[in-house]
């Protein structure tokens, strides 16, 4: 398949998308919608809209279903990277090749913006799921999916347990199950949705539940590899910023080589689980392939 049709066809629905989710509410100060769309309209490769929509068309399933929850999660990962960046966490300065939230609109404004995404995200989903016509227990189960990927228990206790781990020699096992929580579990969650809004049940939701678990993981290996061995022009982000912390990452605790190779060994347990949806899993095992091999 043209991977990079089907990206940028589905990126630029998600983007609409986005763009009518965040048109300026009543009552909405000008500056706050501003740094709220500096934040979350700012680029961005859409990953997790974008799989939520390709594992709803793999039940298979119309993709409007998914449509608005693949938005939700996509505005509470761009919260998240708003305070990510604050000085108080990762105190980083460039985000995606431009001045961060905090730095453009200073630190007031941006937690506010970011708590402004992740409460609008929840708004976005319960009125996207009237709108597409989903009865009310699987709507119910669709946010409380998105708001355990989000929360303590997920990307927020993820964050948490990566700041504690700052400075510290920590081993695979030590790394894994900060990044299981802080950057995998929205991945995993927006396959899950697309699942979910589709309908999928049995085998095809277990594959999917398999594919999101495993992308995961290999979209954070492929990430701390590009931090150590990319340039800013690459990744948008200072170079070596995750060293400069004393982060937790892959290459911390195996090196770039091991790293890649854990890539490689979750790029495949991608592809046997989306293998097995057939022909309707070709966009998963070329997103899944596309984030692994931008590193390896």
């Amino acid at each position: 398949m043209n991977l990079e049709a089907y990206l940028a066809e589905r990126r630029a629905r998600v983007d609409a998308a986005l763009e009518q989710a965040l048109r300026p509410r009543e009552g909405t100060p000008p500056r706050l919608h501003e740094a709220m769309c500096y934040a979350a309209l700012s680029g961005g490769k859409r990953v997790r809209p974008i799989l939520a929509l390709a594992a709803c068309e793999a039940v298979p399933g119309p993709p409007e279903l998914a449509l608005p929850f693949g938005c939700a999660i996509e505005m509470i990962h761009a919260y998240s990277l708003v305070h990510d960046d604050l000085p108080a966490m990762d105190d980083d300065a460039l985000r995606r090749g431009r001045p961060t939230v905090h730095v453009a609109f200073g630190e007031a404004t941006a937690i506010l913006a970011g708590d402004a995404l992740l409460t609008e995200a929840f708004r976005v989903a319960a009125e996207g799921a009237l709108r597409v016509g989903l009865d009310p227990a699987r709507a119910l189960a669709l946010i409380a999916t998105i708001a355990g990927a989000a929360g303590a228990g997920g990307m927020v206790g993820g964050q948490a347990a990566d700041l504690e781990a700052e400075g510290r020699v920590t081993d695979l096992a030590a790394v894994e199950a900060i990044h299981r929580r802080k950057t995998a579990a929205l991945i995993a969650a927006a396959v899950d949705v697309g699942a979910l809004a589709g309908g999928a049940s049995g085998g095809r939701r277990e594959a999917l539940a398999d594919y999101g678990r495993a992308l995961g993981l290999a979209f954070q290996v492929a990430d701390d590899i590009l931090d150590a061995t990319a340039s800013t022009a690459v990744t948008g982000k200072r170079e070596g910023g995750d060293a400069e912390h004393g982060k937790a990452t892959y290459p911390a605790a195996l090196g770039v080589d091991g790293a890649r190779a854990v890539a490689r060994e979750l790029l495949a347990r991608c592809l046997a689980a989306a293998d097995a949806l057939g022909a309707p899993g070709e966009p998963l095992r070329a997103i899944a392939t596309f984030v692994v091999e931008r590193a390896c």
